[in-house]
């Protein structure tokens, strides 16, 4: 995974020794209340180094989940994905819909500094794909917000994804 960086942001690869941020962050309800159709709070640090495995498991070149960092001080402030989007089915585990999905979320003491748009603006700069997507809770107008600061259209609402209803945004990368 390439790290990437920003004027106050660094987005590495999450390490084992992050466990107890994600703990911390994966274990709010206000935070994970946005996350999945089903979403779950994690429980303990076991939970949460299994998260970081699986969040590496993303990395393929071009897909990857960073840690997204304070550079100042290394503070950590959340996540920003890149990942394959699932599709809607009636089987499960749901399968990948051939399509790339941007997601943030970020611990509650780093909301509101414009960090998910700091990091979601980079990410995308990358132009490592023709189109990305976000998808959010119909209520989330927070993400919705940083997907139209990031230069995302709103397509409106799809239940093509994850199984649920979800507001659906695309970039384009500028050729």
């Amino acid at each position: 995974m390439r790290e990437l960086t920003t004027d106050r942001l660094l987005l590495r690869e999450w390490r084992d020794d992050d466990a107890p941020f994600v703990l911390d962050m994966c274990s709010r309800w206000e935070v994970q209340r946005w996350i999945g159709a089903r979403p779950r709070l994690l429980t303990d640090l076991d939970d949460a180094r299994a998260t970081i495995a699986r969040w590496r498991g993303y990395d393929d070149g071009r897909h990857a989940v960073w840690s997204v960092r304070r550079r100042e001080d290394d503070v950590p402030l959340g996540t920003l994905l890149l990942i394959g989007i699932l599709a809607s089915g009636p089987d499960l585990p749901l399968r990948p819909s051939g399509e790339t999905e941007i997601g943030w979320y970020l611990h509650p003491d780093a909301w509101g500094n414009g960090y998910a748009t700091e990091a979601a603006a980079r990410v995308l700069g990358e132009g490592l794909f023709d189109e990305v997507l976000a998808v959010t809770y119909p209520e989330n107008t927070a993400s919705q917000a940083v997907c139209a600061r990031i230069g995302m259209r709103h397509l409106g609402q799809t239940d093509r994804y994850y199984n649920m209803t979800c507001e659906l945004f695309s970039f384009t990368t500028p050729r």
